[in-house]
């Protein structure tokens, strides 16, 4: 397989991080895992929460660099393993670089329910999100995905190492490529 990107997405609490450090962790060639917290908390002033309102200019700078990084790596012949909240709404500068680059594109959505999204986020430690508001209203954003709805993966009850196994098989696979 050609070198490809991966975004695995889903909201707070879906397992994302873990999913994605084993699926980069057991590649059978080169891999990188982009954790896009990463690139927002690279924001030392200005920084504004990236679910509010007011972050719209913020969030799509940040996409921008998150997809010249993901398409380096990937031209490099990386296979990227994107992390992080990235919902459809975010999908159009993606693509347009996959068309560009041609690179693959897949995207995988993990969804846990509410609830679980919620005790797994009260479990997290240090500066995680925990703000029970911003993280069901991520949950209801990524509930009804439309044509997305077979990216799905249903991440509440089995343990992450099955999983990563679903996801990396839906991978190789192309359960996951966006046309």
């Amino acid at each position: 397989m050609a070198a490809s990107i991966l975004i695995l997405t889903g909201p707070p609490g879906s397992g994302k991080s873990t999913v994605a450090r084993s699926l980069a962790d057991g590649a059978d060639g080169p891999s990188v895992h982009l954790h896009t917290d990463d690139f927002y908390t690279a924001i030392r002033k200005g920084f504004v929460l990236p679910w509010l309102p007011q972050s719209q200019r913020q969030n799509e700078v940040v996409v921008g660099v998150i997809v010249e990084a993901a398409f380096g790596f990937a031209r490099g012949g990386y296979d990227v393993i994107l992390d992080g909240i990235v919902g459809p709404w975010f999908l159009d500068p993606f693509r347009t670089a996959s068309v560009q680059y041609g690179i693959y594109l897949d995207y995988a959505v993990l969804r846990p329910g509410t609830a679980v999204s919620l005790e797994r986020a009260r479990m997290r430690a240090g500066g995680a999100l925990k703000d029970e508001d911003a993280i069901r209203g991520l949950c209801q954003s990524f509930a009804d995905l439309g044509p997305l709805e077979r990216h799905c993966v249903d991440s509440s009850m089995q343990p992450a190492a099955e999983t990563a196994e679903v996801v990396g098989n839906g991978w190789r696979r192309g359960r996951f490529r966006l046309a």
